[in-house]
């Protein structure tokens, strides 16, 4: 359709259609980090923190308030996909 990928339109950041961990590992990416350094950030393992975002265990409510707020988005975001996603960020 376009012959020129630069001139195609390109996606928002949008987790609507993804799952918890999807939303979460997307957050992570935009916002620059590795698995390790915002598992630290979080206060959890680095094991638990993958296990989110490969949707082997969700974080519990609790913990979501605090997810929000270091990923920089909304708890509806993180949890539906709705609200204030992620913007990518330098680091």
């Amino acid at each position: 359709m376009y012959k020129n990928d630069t001139l195609a339109p390109h996606a928002p950041i949008d987790g609507a259609c993804d799952t918890t961990g999807g939303r979460i590992s997307l957050a992570r990416d935009a916002a620059g980090l590795t698995v390790e350094e915002i598992s630290a950030v979080a206060g959890v393992t680095a094991e638990t923190w993958a296990n989110w975002e490969n949707d082997r265990s969700e974080p519990r409510a609790n913990r979501l308030d605090m997810l929000a707020g270091i990923l920089q988005v909304s708890i509806a975001w993180l949890l539906v996909g709705q609200g204030e996603g992620p913007t990518a960020r330098s680091r």
